[in-house]
């Protein structure tokens, strides 16, 4: 009986088994659905943290934040949201990786005493906060269309095919969101 429930599991469509498991909360659909993108997934991480352990590591944490994100989101389709989950996932644990090490400074050894350069890379510092501020604003539709298409340098085919969306919703989405960041940056520069 269990073996002709997961033969009907599989032959359901992705909707139809996320919005089983959000009715029921039963691990076992969602697993069914992760299950078809783990290749996916894995990939996605692979890329990122370049460690094949870590990748699989990555693989199952991620299944574990869905069981507690699924819940709560509401997810048009279903292996976009997906790509961007492992992506943002594996972008966080860069983050944490990385040390920072306090090193002394040496005038001596600097060629000059013009230290204008050190304003410009903290300015460019600053500035790159308030982006990922105002990313962190937009709507999440056009989130991820402005990061698919700015950051990942994503065509509106290959962000059409990544979404499911239109085309014309993804140029709007594009559109709005530059709109968007510019007056969230312009506010915030103060």
């Amino acid at each position: 009986m269990g073996a002709i429930r997961d033969i009907g599991q599989s032959l359901r469509t992705d909707e139809e088994l996320l919005a089983a498991f959000k009715e029921t909360g039963e691990q076992q659909v969602l697993a069914t659905l992760y299950l078809r993108y783990t290749d996916l997934v894995y990939g996605t991480c692979l890329k990122y943290l370049k460690d094949a352990e870590s990748a699989k590591d990555a693989v199952m944490n991620i299944y574990q934040e869905l069981l507690v994100k699924l819940p709560g989101h509401e997810v048009a389709q279903f292996k976009g949201w997906l790509y961007v989950v492992a992506k943002n996932h594996c972008l966080m644990q860069l983050r944490k990786g990385k040390q920072m090490r306090a090193v002394e400074f040496q005038p001596e050894i600097m060629q000059s005493e013009d230290f204008s350069h050190l304003d410009n890379v903290l300015e460019k510092e600053q500035d790159f906060k308030r982006l990922e501020n105002c990313m962190k604003g937009l709507p999440d539709q056009q989130r991820e269309a402005v990061d698919l298409f700015y950051l990942q340098n994503k065509c509106y085919n290959e962000i059409t095919e990544l979404t499911g969306m239109e085309w014309n919703k993804v140029r709007s989405l594009i559109q709005n969101g530059r709109r968007n960041l510019k007056i969230c940056m312009e506010r915030n520069n103060g």
